[in-house]
């Protein structure tokens, strides 16, 4: 077997594999590794992820695109999700979803021209009882209605409330 992917990944998966007693089991861990490394799973993740688990490209890809989590293009600096679901729906999911449409100048599944922002639904984000729920790099932020969007997306810019630039990512602390 050829080792054309790179080693450090290769090894870091091959420490995850060892934890199954199935190889092909890992593929999940595997691929969020691949996609910390790259930001997204290019087609090179797919086939270092497939070959560090003796697994074919096709497969690991079957895989990805099953999954949210997953970003098979490149996404934004910034995500941006807002669950669609039917508790999300029935308090205003699609209200907020425009007004972030609107504010970003973008549709879902989009990205700002800047690679600033990228903009997604979900099919759940799983916190009915907080709805409507929008998950913010990761973060989840609840109940979020459409007057809250100018704010969120004035955070993700970096631009505090009298328009200056804060000079810091949301979340840097001092």
């Amino acid at each position: 077997m050829t080792r054309d992917v790179r080693a450090d990944l290769y090894d870091e998966i091959q420490v995850i594999a060892d934890q199954y007693p199935v190889r092909r089991s890992a593929v999940l861990p595997a691929l969020r590794l691949a996609q910390e490394r790259y930001g997204w799973l290019p087609p090179q993740a797919f086939r270092e992820v497939a070959e560090a688990l003796e697994l074919t490209p096709a497969y690991c890809q079957a895989v990805a695109s099953f999954y949210d989590m997953f970003h098979l293009e490149p996404i934004g600096e910034h995500l941006v999700e807002i669950c669609t679901n039917i508790s999300c729906a029935l308090v205003g999911a699609q209200q907020t979803l425009e007004a972030f449409e609107r504010e970003l100048g973008i549709a879902a599944g989009e990205t700002t021209p800047d690679g600033a922002i990228t903009l997604r639904t979900l099919e759940c984000a799983g916190g009915c009882s907080w709805a409507p729920v929008v998950v913010v790099d990761h973060r989840y932020r609840e109940p979020v209605t459409a007057d809250d969007v100018p704010e969120i997306v004035s955070e993700l810019r970096g631009v505090e409330e009298n328009g200056e630039d804060k000079g810091e990512e949301i979340g840097d602390g001092p």
